[in-house]
């Protein structure tokens, strides 16, 4: 079963970037989520929303 979580060190592999700036990233990420009411991991970010914010897919639901 896949990881829910992507973590900096998949983040920055994924996008290509150093690892400080895939914390930057995962920090914004959480911030919009707090936004929204969700509670967050710090260093590690929801897979499905950094997929939908990243490369724009979303679950299709039935």
């Amino acid at each position: 079963m896949e990881n829910r979580f992507i973590n900096a060190e998949e983040v920055a592999a994924e996008l290509g970037v150093s690892k400080p700036y895939a914390y930057k990233l995962i920090r914004q990420l959480n911030e919009e989520l707090k936004g929204k009411g969700f509670i967050t991991v710090s260093g590690r970010v929801n897979r499905q929303y950094f997929n939908e914010r990243f490369y724009w897919t979303r679950k299709e639901e039935n």
